[in-house]
């Protein structure tokens, strides 16, 4: 009965399973590091939510996952789910039975999920106050053993219980307020059939190049197809969550690294992801710190490394911007590097400066230890990125140029000037004028500039570089540092984001040796541990969460890099 399906088998608990459209998946993951025992349905409509337990009859039942099919074993007796389509989900099971029930067992008039049975097609309905979603579970072949806790109130366990017969199967269903009676369109298998082929295409359009060299492309692209969700609620366009576990949002600087992965193969969908936060700039020119079905948050920004990022997108599509995208695309860099220029400098200060580590995305590096509203190397850099980026683009539009080339120039005579000190950067208040040097990564990262750095300067960062690579990569805050924490999220583990702005930099300054050592190290640690938000420096271990989507498209980037250059023997 089992339909065998292409593609990487994956552990439940490190990686979701889900399709690409959904806004629901099926994990053990029902909160930020809170594992259950049992796989739920849970819904990123509204934040995270376990919905639905999905508890076999069988104790000791193993779960393999594919991107097809996912699977409970209890020795020759199985369950098997597959979607149909984004809102539905298909289960069936061979001699093994199925307890559905509600995650939470209390109900009020605020919490909780109710369960009554629908009398318009014989269904049976869980509707949950925490998504606003209805859950509809249909029969498809065998009979419900037992159900309880219809229509109760307050607190009940509300179960329906599948199995005894020999085969059986139903559909459930994720919906807003009505949805005709469910019809299979298509026999479990054939969904399986096509569900396989919709990944593999996904696959060769993103990593045609993957080979036996860069053996964990499948399941990077995976994550990235899996954590697709259709435009719903703040989130217009379909967008790339950072994750389908808990960090459920798209922030404003890890989209970027989604397009970029993207852009070669799905285009439109890259282009989508760059523009995301943009849809909620505001009427000052900043983006959001992130963006969620049901928030939007403008407590924090995020660094402006989209000049940079424009650029690498761009070489990648596979055709030319027509140029009514690209005047909107210049129109909001635009805003966004303002925003910086006017409202982020001091009245005589030539740099910008953050108000937190949270506005640099390195929220707690040891570079904020002293002060936290700071004018940082790294924000100088990158914004005489993307004000260059804005002058090539306005030449190319017949726009004014002269502005963004002239800004870029002042912010960068002002980074060497005031933050350098021969050997790396320092961060300066622009209340104080203090200056302090810190040993973390952060610092080091105006390398990301490139040639556009004096050498002698580009080949100190590059030593400074070097000094932070342990055997797994590019460590935040170097082991032997007073203030290296192993799993201290921007002070010690390693991070993707940082090893693609680095390794990029390096390459662009003629320092080749050590970027490919930086891309070698870290294609690797993918290769051990996955895609996690974060690395233990020393044992390469994954921290936080466990299926990041930046993370993965960071290894599609550089393994894309790695192969061309391996063929082309550039």
């Amino acid at each position: 009965m089992t339909v065998a399906s292409p593609g990487p088998e994956f552990p439940i608990q490190d990686i979701p399973f889900s399709y690409r459209g959904s806004w629901f998946n099926l994990s053990p993951v029902v909160a930020e590091k809170t594992y259950a025992d049992d796989v739920h349905l849970v819904s990123h409509q509204t934040g995270l939510h376990p919905v639905l337990r999905l508890a076999p009859a069988a104790a000791g039942t193993t779960v393999v996952a594919t991107p097809a099919l996912l699977t409970w074993r209890s020795g020759a007796d199985r369950i098997e789910a597959v979607y149909d389509g984004p809102a539905a989900l298909r289960i069936r099971g061979h001699r093994l039975g199925l307890r559905i029930a509600a995650a939470a067992d209390t109900l009020t008039p605020f919490s909780g999920t109710y369960l009554y049975l629908d009398p318009t097609d014989g269904s049976h309905v869980f509707t949950s106050y925490e998504t606003g979603r209805r859950y509809r579970i249909t029969v498809l072949s065998g009979a419900l053993r037992l159900t309880d806790g219809v229509e109760a109130l307050g607190t009940a366990d509300r179960f329906l219980d599948l199995g005894g017969e020999q085969q059986w199967e139903i559909a459930i269903e994720e919906y807003a307020t009505a949805r005709k009676p469910y019809t299979p369109s298509a026999t479990f298998d054939e969904l399986c059939r096509h569900r396989s082929s919709e990944f593999a295409a996904f696959v060769d359009a993103v990593a045609p190049w993957r080979g036996a060299e860069t053996p964990a492309a499948e399941l990077a692209a995976y994550v990235l197809w899996s954590a697709t969700v259709s435009p719903a609620g703040f989130l217009a366009r379909p967008a790339v969550l950072m994750s389908k576990h808990w960090m459920d949002k798209v922030w404003s600087w890890d989209h970027c690294f989604n397009a970029i992965a993207l852009a070669a193969g799905e285009p439109e969908l890259a282009w989508h992801q760059f523009h995301l936060p943009f849809d909620h700039q505001d009427a000052a020119g900043a983006l959001p710190d992130s963006v969620a079905h049901s928030e939007v948050l403008h407590n924090y920004v995020k660094p402006p490394i989209h000049g940079w990022a424009l650029r690498q997108l761009r070489r990648r599509l596979p055709q030319p911007s027509d140029r009514a995208a690209l005047a909107e695309t210049y129109d909001r860099l635009a805003r966004w590097s303002r925003f910086w220029l006017d409202a982020r400098r001091a009245p005589g200060h030539d740099l910008p400066h953050y108000q937190h580590g949270n506005d640099s995305g390195w929220d707690n590096a040891s570079t904020f230890d002293h002060d936290r509203v700071l004018q940082t190397a790294d924000l100088a850099a990158f914004l005489v990125s993307q004000l260059r980026c804005l002058a090539d683009l306005a030449v190319e539009l017949g726009e004014p140029a002269e502005q963004w080339s002239r800004e870029a120039d002042r912010v960068r005579t002002a980074l060497l000037r005031d933050l350098w000190d021969g050997e790396r950067f320092a961060a300066r208040s622009p209340l104080t004028g203090q200056r302090r040097a810190s040993r973390s990564l952060l610092d080091l990262m105006p390398i990301a500039l490139g040639a556009d750095l004096p050498a002698p300067v580009s080949t100190a960062l590059a030593r400074g570089v070097e000094a932070h690579l342990t055997t797994h990569g590019l460590a935040t805050e170097p082991p032997d540092s007073a203030h290296y924490v192993a799993d201290g999220y921007w002070r010690g583990p390693i991070w993707a984001p940082s090893t693609v702005l680095v390794e990029d930099g390096l390459r662009r300054a003629g320092h080749t040796s050590i970027a490919d050592d930086v891309s070698r190290r870290f294609l690797a640690l993918c290769e051990k541990s996955g895609f996690a938000e974060n690395f233990d420096a020393e044992t390469g271990a994954g921290l936080r969460d466990r299926a990041y989507t930046w993370t993965a498209s960071s290894y599609l980037i550089l393994a894309a890099a790695q192969e061309q250059r391996r063929t082309t023997g550039g």
